[in-house]
């Protein structure tokens, strides 16, 4: 059993999804159960918010996954049409039909069930499965939306769920590399990563895989395959660890240019006050990434922490009015950062990587807001304007454009 997830690119247009169906095909007849995950063709998905935006100031989350969940069917009945007309039957599924169960919260819902029978059945009367991406209903029978990488996460869940070999997600990169190419041309594509750098990576601006996506892939031990429909060449394996190799100290340098920074200046530096802040950010769905808490002076500190820039607003006026309540002096934002992350399983036994890491930065006049740091990953936070210096600057200095 092969899951095969086509992204927006990869349908984009009546050719590129007679291209897919051609694959499929092929797959199929070499004797594999086939189920195909896939996103509405090209950039339809931002055409329906657009349209959204322009009848409404404030759509209603539950209209709006109504409507954004019509560019997915649209891709999938037009696949099935074009692999029936190579002879092998195909049907299509919403996400609903497929018995992908969520959480009820709109636009960012969870999945907590993928039943799937009809899937099975499907595939027992010897058909492929189309699948579409990035939805699902929810538990008081509303259609939801998964998020932005949503169909990614559909994939990986039914993989897991359904018991298949391997997940292959094909995009319009042939893989998974030490930086973006489009940043740092001389990137190298690496044949294989281990879930726990993917996560990192995907979690710190990696854009090839969704961070939700490689969490299933990792709990339920699902081999993922990321491969280009563009040349279907052997892409980057995503797989657990392999404690018999010797990892790369680095493998690969992320960035991204999604957040912004919000500060709350003379907090109280007393317990619960931390518990607070991070509490009303939590009810309100907003995501907090990165947190400093500065040495306290006279009974007050500041603290300063990272939001994704979609969820600024929502995080400043949750801010000021809990800053008001605990008598803090004012709320800052800076919606003009970045974050670059070094990522590497090597690290963990190899000191000096952050030394050298600052040193390079500091070399280049690259100043470091923020700092974070897990086993696998150094993160710091810059100016947006320096972010790809910052990228180019640590790809070559760790000479991550060689083969390890």
């Amino acid at each position: 059993m092969v899951v095969q997830k086509y992204g927006g690119t990869s349908v984009a247009d009546p050719d590129r999804i007679r291209a897919v169906a051609e694959h499929i095909v092929r797959t199929h007849r070499q004797g594999n159960q086939v189920i195909v995950v896939v996103s509405a063709m090209g950039k339809t998905t931002d055409d329906l918010v657009r349209l959204a935006n322009d009848v409404s100031q404030d759509p209603h989350g539950r209209e709006l996954d109504m409507l954004l969940t019509a560019g997915e069917r649209i891709s999938m009945a037009l696949l099935c049409m074009a692999i029936m007309d190579h002879g092998v039957h195909a049907v299509s599924f919403t996400g609903s039909q497929a018995g992908i169960v969520t959480d009820t919260v709109h636009g960012k819902a969870k999945i907590l069930e993928v039943k799937g029978d009809r899937i099975r059945e499907t595939l027992t009367a010897g058909a492929v499965a189309v699948v579409a991406g990035f939805q699902g209903i929810s538990t008081t029978r509303d259609i939801t939306t998964l998020g932005r990488g949503g169909s990614d996460t559909t994939a990986v869940a039914l993989a897991a769920t359904l018991g298949a070999e391997v997940c292959e997600i094909y995009t319009d990169v042939s893989g998974v590399f030490t930086a973006d190419p489009r940043v740092v041309p001389e990137a190298r594509k690496l044949a294989r990563v281990s879930f726990n750098e993917m996560l990192e990576m995907a979690a710190t601006g990696g854009k090839v895989l969704a961070l939700r996506s490689v969490e299933f892939a990792r709990n339920y031990n699902v081999p993922v395959h990321v491969r280009s429909s563009f040349t279907w060449e052997p892409g980057t394996w995503v797989v657990e660890e392999d404690p018999t190799m010797e990892e790369a100290i680095i493998s690969g340098v992320t960035h991204d240019t999604s957040e912004a920074k919000i500060t709350i200046t003379q907090v109280a530096d007393r317990p619960g006050v931390a518990a607070a802040l991070f509490r009303a950010l939590a009810d309100e769905s907003v995501n907090v990434d990165m947190i400093v808490q500065n040495v306290s002076t006279a009974g007050h500190t500041d603290i300063s922490f990272t939001v994704p820039r979609d969820d600024l607003h929502r995080g400043l006026t949750v801010m000021e009015k809990v800053a008001a309540e605990i008598e803090a002096s004012g709320v800052s934002y800076d919606a003009g950062v970045a974050r670059v992350t070094l990522v590497g399983a090597g690290m963990k036994t190899n000191p000096g990587v952050a030394a050298k890491m600052f040193e390079v930065l500091s070399n280049e006049g690259v100043n470091i807001e923020m700092i974070s740091t897990s086993s696998i990953r150094i993160s710091c936070v810059v100016q947006e304007s320096d972010v790809e210096t910052a990228v180019r600057a640590l790809h070559s200095a760790f000479e991550l454009e060689k083969a390890s």
